[in-house]
């Protein structure tokens, strides 16, 4: 009886581990800290996610300081999929599929085009500032919800 609780343990364990595994798709994904392709096998626990590195010295980097990397690493988990949009990351109101910009690799809607246009209007390289502070994290974006077995 105890060698068939196992056996079952043993396996939904291994079921739940294959589920999260699929469900982060690191392609086209940078490191947090560096500009260089991030790996599975080097990763941080961060925001109820997991935030993905290139190398054990860029995650030792982050270990020190994460709010220094906050907005690459908010970044990362909606392009990863573990955060999907809410709403607006200015106003926290609906967002209208047609405002959608792709910013630092993730793509982002806004309510409106006066958003859209704040953010299309700023430098490549501070738009994730803008849409990706911890701020306008927590107005735009939620962790996803897992899917139930039902």
């Amino acid at each position: 009886m105890m060698s068939a609780f196992a056996v079952l343990l043993v396996a939904a364990t291994t079921v739940v581990a294959a589920d999260a595994v699929e469900q982060v798709k690191l392609d086209d994904v940078q490191c947090v800290i560096a500009s260089r392709d991030a790996q599975e096998s080097k990763s941080a626990d961060y925001k109820e996610g997991k935030v993905y590195f290139c190398c054990g010295g860029c995650a030792g980097k982050f270990a020190k300081t994460p709010e220094k990397f906050s907005v690459q690493a908010n970044r990362q988990l909606v392009q990863t999929k573990q955060y999907e949009q809410k709403g607006c990351p200015f106003s926290g109101g609906e967002v209208n599929p047609e405002t959608t910009l792709t910013v630092a690799g993730a793509k982002v809607a806004f309510c409106c085009n006066g958003c859209k246009g704040k953010v299309e209007g700023t430098e490549k390289d501070k738009q994730a500032e803008l849409v990706f502070n911890d701020k306008a994290f927590s107005k735009g974006f939620e962790k996803k919800a897992k899917k139930s077995d039902s």
